[in-house]
């Protein structure tokens, strides 16, 4: 299966944290999480694109696992992958929980978020469910509305409106419970931009 462009391109941006040995590796992934700490992340900033490569790297290396540096203060340990607990929000919320940056599985399973946030998170990813489908409707379905590309048009938009609303609503109430959270601020399938999320 050939690679796409996409993902050639950060196979290139990682090949830096391939060079690194295992304990710089280690050093500069607990060091760079030391300075994510306590905020708020979109998932398009830069320092999260260079910390979500090397923690890709350290993953396949088993770094955390190997204690070659100590985690950081504040942090617990994931219990999915035994990295610090930097979890993922994205529209997937109710399905896989939060994600887990380090390894792409679930580090905090839906049920075990905090009971208060849950009624909020499940109607906000019930709203973005339908309105993400959009840009995956099969034929049929785009033959059942009069210009298909206004619907598209209408989805993109009311996703923007829900991720601005997931980032200051539901994302900074997460924070209160977690050291540092990511979110993901973007929707490649609607071609909605980071840049289009003002929040």
């Amino acid at each position: 299966m050939s690679e796409s462009p996409l993902d050639k391109m950060w196979n290139e941006y990682s090949e830096v944290f391939r060079e690194f040995d295992d304990l710089t590796l280690a050093r500069w992934l607990s060091q760079t999480l030391s300075q994510m700490q306590g905020r708020i992340w979109r998932l398009s900033h830069p320092l999260v694109g260079a910390y979500r490569l090397a923690a890709q790297v350290g993953h396949e290396r088993q770094i955390w696992l190997k204690r070659l540096a100590a985690i950081p203060q504040g942090y617990v340990e994931s219990n999915c992958c035994g990295a610090p607990l930097l979890p993922w929000f994205t529209r997937d919320i109710v399905e896989v929980g939060l994600g887990c940056i380090h390894c792409s599985e679930a580090a905090v399973e839906f049920d075990d978020i905090p009971g208060q946030l849950q009624p909020a998170l499940r109607k906000w990813a019930d709203d973005y469910g339908p309105v993400h489908a959009v840009a995956h409707w099969e034929d049929f379905q785009r033959k059942d509305v009069d210009d298909y590309e206004e619907a598209y048009e209408e989805a993109a938009e009311r996703a923007e409106k829900l991720l601005i609303l997931a980032g200051k609503r539901l994302v900074p109430q997460l924070a209160e419970f977690y050291t540092t959270i990511v979110w993901e601020d973007h929707d490649e399938c609607l071609e909605v931009r980071p840049e289009d999320i003002v929040v």
